[in-house]
């Protein structure tokens, strides 16, 4: 194999450690990136759970900075706190300030992990010629077209390709996923038995988030009390602000009806909460805005058969996938799917190859 050099997105997880001792042991001169986003703005100063947006960056710094020192490969820092706010985090709150239910690491992956972090690196003078992560999928080039074509991993459990969904053929010609035919279990044996109990041992990130409350990343004033109605109008209570609410939730609405009640949609310029029982959330289609193809273009544009995941541990379902041409594609379930939520990603499969995705609109 060639002696490319290769630089590592570290965030001080098992994941990316044991993918860095992999370039070394493929031939590969390796070198250490880890990207900082926390705001210290945010009055947050405890780690309450494990999430890759908090104070708690700190510790993830220092675990990459051993990890690297383990493997004697160089380590860098890229600062990208205002990078990550702009990019990130403001559309983040935007989003849920509109009625919607954002993914910020379907956001992070192609703007920050894939794009800011790189083009920082570079500036700062950092030299590489291809970039990996710990991320659990595959990567192949066609030998016939030249296209590079995303996979979901192995280890279908620890599959990250929905996250990924989004990366162009630039992106995804000079990535390389060292752990995409290796099961999470080997992964963590591997840390183990060189000694690495701080990377094995550390827990694996949950959200994006580290707090309880994400009501304090928002500004002041932002979250606004209003009414929760069921689904004929009747008032049945008050809500927080309806950045706090996403469709299908049940847990939290403090309205007491005799029947369980799930959120069935948000009206955002009304400030209103819509409730109503569970079979009411099921729908046998969607709208999904802004699709991005891997290929650079759809599959077939008059449409196509697809596996459809609605969200990250979503089964995925059997679909027909419609662009419509115009910026959007219509997609029409084969079985009627549950709390189908705007504002989140679904990622179209053909078998375990990844096609694209949308944001789900409506």
């Amino acid at each position: 194999m060639s002696k490319n050099k290769v630089a590592i997105g570290m965030s001080g997880g098992v994941d990316s450690s044991v993918a860095a001792r992999l370039l070394l042991e493929a031939g590969y001169e390796v070198v250490g990136l880890t990207m900082t986003i926390w705001d210290e703005r945010i009055p947050l100063t405890e780690a309450r759970q494990s999430g890759c947006f908090g104070p708690g960056e700190k510790d993830d710094v220092a675990a990459a900075r051993e990890s690297a020192r383990a493997l004697g490969i160089p380590h860098h820092i890229v600062p990208l706190a205002a990078e990550y706010r702009a990019k990130v985090l403001d559309p983040f709150c935007q989003g849920y300030l509109q009625g919607v239910t954002p993914n910020p690491c379907a956001l992070c992956n192609p703007l920050m992990k894939f794009g800011a972090l790189l083009e920082k690196a570079r500036s700062m003078g950092l030299d590489f010629d291809r970039f990996a992560t710990g991320h659990y999928a595959r990567v192949q080039t066609d030998p016939a077209s030249g296209q590079v074509r995303l996979f979901r991993s192995r280890d279908r459990d620890k599959d990250q390709s929905y996250f990924l969904a989004r990366l162009n053929q630039k992106q995804l010609r000079e990535v390389l996923f060292p752990l995409g035919e290796i099961e999470k279990d080997d992964v963590r044996a591997q840390a183990r038995s060189l000694g690495w109990h701080h990377a094995a041992d550390k827990p694996e990130s949950q959200d994006f988030f580290e707090g309880d409350d994400r009501s304090i990343l928002f500004p002041e004033g932002a979250l606004k009390p209003g009414p929760i109605l069921d689904l004929n109008g009747k008032r049945l209570g008050m809500h927080r602000g309806i950045a706090l609410y996403t469709v299908g939730q049940r847990a939290g609405l403090g309205v007491a009806t005799g029947e369980k009640v799930y959120v069935q949609s948000i009206d955002a310029a009304k400030n209103t909460l819509i409730v109503g029982p569970r079979d009411a959330l099921t729908t046998d289609r969607c709208t999904v805005s802004d699709p991005a193809w891997i290929a650079g273009r759809p599959p077939h544009p008059k449409g196509f058969r697809a596996e459809t995941r609605l969200r990250y541990r979503h089964p995925g379902v059997a679909s027909t996938v419609t662009p419509s041409g115009d910026g959007m594609a219509q997609i029409v379930f084969d079985q009627p799917q549950w709390a189908v939520t705007p504002g989140q990603m679904a990622v179209f499969y053909d078998d375990d190859e990844v096609l694209g995705g949308g944001w789900i609109v409506r």
